[in-house]
């Protein structure tokens, strides 16, 4: 029996699941949301905040110390130069600002996701240590963006899509003078990588090597004929176990000073003081 008009039949009355399924699947993936959510605060930012008073500049990535890092938002004003971090995040919210990760609740479902302050603190540490101003006039703000509710305290610079464009204009103190804003926004023009598929995928790479924890590094026991210049590295972080890596203190009293800091921050903040 030739089953070939009935498949027919039934492919003619069925074809449009297939897009449909297609569609279905790009606005549930974590792309399209990230993409939703930063047109969401850009567009807040363009209604609500006067254009003579702030400039915005999205989808900044940065050359950082141990690769790059992507900043959603940079809004600079006189009242200071606003970091933003977007989520596209639905459920119930529970955190703290000093929990390493925070929880998303649907129903049953419970998801853990990086603290989204840490994740901006970074981009807040490189953004200061690349411009000349001094670091407290950024500020770091994380918007949540979608059906979620914050089911524990949270501080005041996290906050909601709508309630992002009042924090932002409850600051009135003028720390920057218009030739201090022309300045900060030509550097940060400057300083960014060329946007583009390239540049992404570079960041993308970037945070799955970090993601890859390295094993400890084991000390020769090979003497050497000449004493190295490089100080030796802790066997592994005394909070996690994780690499260390040589870092520098790029500001304040100790500005200058070498420390052993875990490969892993800002997840883990482990510190070993050169001796």
């Amino acid at each position: 029996m030739d089953f070939s008009p009935i498949i027919q039949q039934v492919y003619g009355a069925l074809w449009y699941l297939i897009p449909l399924a297609i569609l279905a699947g790009i606005l549930k993936s974590p792309w399209f949301k990230g993409i939703t959510g930063e047109f969401l605060v850009n567009t807040a930012a363009r209604l609500f905040l006067p254009k003579d008073e702030y400039h915005l500049i999205k989808d900044v990535t940065l050359q950082s110390e141990n690769g790059t890092t992507q900043i959603d938002h940079i809004i600079v004003s006189r009242y200071g130069v606003f970091v933003i971090e977007t989520k596209n995040i639905r459920g119930w919210i529970f955190g703290s600002a000093n929990q390493k990760t925070w929880t998303q609740k649907i129903y049953k479902h419970t998801n853990k996701f990086q603290n989204p302050l840490h994740q901006n603190y970074k981009h807040v540490k490189t953004l200061e240590a690349q411009l000349d101003i001094p670091s407290s006039v950024i500020h770091s703000l994380v918007v949540f963006v979608g059906d979620s509710t914050f089911k524990t305290e949270m501080p005041d610079n996290v906050t909601y899509a709508g309630g992002y464009i009042r924090h932002i204009k409850a600051k009135r103190e003028v720390v920057l003078s218009q030739a201090d804003i022309d300045a900060v926004i030509r550097q940060i023009e400057q300083l960014r990588l060329q946007r583009g598929l390239t540049t992404n995928r570079q960041h993308v790479r970037h945070l799955r090597q970090k993601q890859t924890v390295a094993p400890p590094v084991t000390p020769s026991t090979t003497p050497s004929a000449t004493p190295s210049a490089t100080p030796q590295s802790p066997k592994q972080c005394p909070k996690c176990g994780s690499e260390m890596v040589l870092r520098t203190t790029k500001s304040g009293k100790n500005a200058g000073n070498q420390f052993w800091g875990c490969a892993t921050f800002p997840a883990c903040r482990g510190v070993v003081q050169l001796r």
